[in-house]
């Protein structure tokens, strides 16, 4: 058994990761400021994956959670798909090209985003 210590060491750990991940959500939806470049930056791809590793750890720590710490989660997935919904909308359906003006193929499709609206895999 888990001391009261210890668990609620594990609970504050357990939140500062949830919290990580979604300030590196957040900034890569284009909604916080990167603290490493002071500007805004958009990278829905890099949103998808801490959207998808923040599902993940749901779907692994099921059972595994206080209550408290569940429903921090389940709020914090959501809020984020919802934001994310939201970018790839505005995006709209067509290949975006990031630069017209030189020959690197940087282009983007909304067709690489991993993110499935309807939670399901």
């Amino acid at each position: 058994m888990m001391s009261q210590t210890t668990e609620n060491k594990n609970q504050k750990l357990f939140m500062y990761l949830v919290g990580t991940f979604q300030s590196s959500a957040w900034i890569a939806l284009g909604k916080m400021k990167n603290p490493m470049t002071k500007t805004v930056e958009k990278n829905i791809n890099q949103a998808s994956f801490y959207i998808d590793l923040l599902d993940m750890i749901e779907v692994k720590m099921k059972g595994n959670l206080s209550e408290y710490e569940e429903q921090l989660l389940i709020n914090t997935v959501s809020e984020l798909k919802m934001s994310f919904m939201d970018e790839k909308d505005k995006m709209g359906n067509n290949i975006i090209q990031k630069n017209d003006d030189n020959n690197d193929p940087t282009l983007q499709t909304n067709e690489n985003l991993s993110y499935d609206k309807t939670g399901e895999e």
